[in-house]
């Protein structure tokens, strides 16, 4: 088995969850005692949300592509960025290390196409909506992206970062979380854009199809690990 490496706590509620279904996804494939075989990184992430905050990208790219090289010293056979936000650093992760680094939107593209849909609503954190870096690598696969108003991306944000990323999980936010989704036009399906969100919203929770990003991410890293026992 491949060994994955997690470069998380970004924030460490939802690496939780990375570590969570990658040991839960082995044992499902692979039976018995087996988990997975893996190594975390875990940053700071008050750290590096101040630097999202002041628009110190370069700065987070440099520490999270240290952080990526320490994980390949460890072991990794290859990489996830446990975050889709910090994907707006990926190609200064990926020229820090030579094993490969699983884009998350790439693994979330490739479910929606497969889903035989085109057009999907985005929720994420403001950095992931309002910038390109992540709308545009979807767009790549030939998907059409929706983004909520303005005020709803503001809502949407708050509840990340004051609330889910602290482990505070309110019906209250799930509520508005799927006032904000009611109100995208002409989306057939929805991605949950930020890891954190899945904390609070599942399908069940949506009429329409929902694009879990942890979980596709995590399930393309278990494929490709066990890919040498199978």
């Amino acid at each position: 088995m491949l060994t994955i490496g997690m470069l998380g706590g970004m924030s460490w509620e939802s690496s939780a969850e990375y570590y969570r279904l990658a040991n839960v996804l082995v044992r499902e494939r692979l039976g018995g005692l087996h988990s997975a075989k893996l190594v975390l990184h875990s940053v700071d992430f008050a750290e590096i949300e101040r630097m999202q905050v002041e628009g110190r990208w370069d700065d987070a790219g440099k520490a999270l592509a240290e952080a990526a090289a320490h994980l390949q010293a460890g072991g990794a056979d290859f990489l996830l960025i446990c975050t889709n936000t910090m994907h707006k650093v990926f190609d200064q992760v990926q020229a820090a290390v030579d094993v490969p680094v699983i884009h998350l939107g790439d693994t979330t593209a490739r479910a929606i196409k497969q889903a035989g849909l085109t057009t999907v609503g985005l929720l994420g954190t403001g950095f992931t909506m309002d910038q390109p870096f992540y709308r545009e690598r979807l767009e790549s696969h030939g998907l059409k992206v929706l983004l909520p108003s303005a005020e709803d991306r503001a809502t949407v944000h708050r509840i990340i970062y004051d609330e889910l990323c602290v482990g505070i999980v309110r019906d209250e936010s799930r509520r508005a979380y799927q006032d904000v989704i009611a109100r995208f036009e002409g989306a057939q399906g929805v991605i949950l854009g930020c890891t954190e969100i899945e904390l609070l919203i599942t399908q069940a929770d949506v009429p329409l199809p929902v694009f879990p990003t942890t979980r596709l991410h995590v399930e393309a890293a278990v494929e490709r690990a066990i890919q040498t026992t199978l």
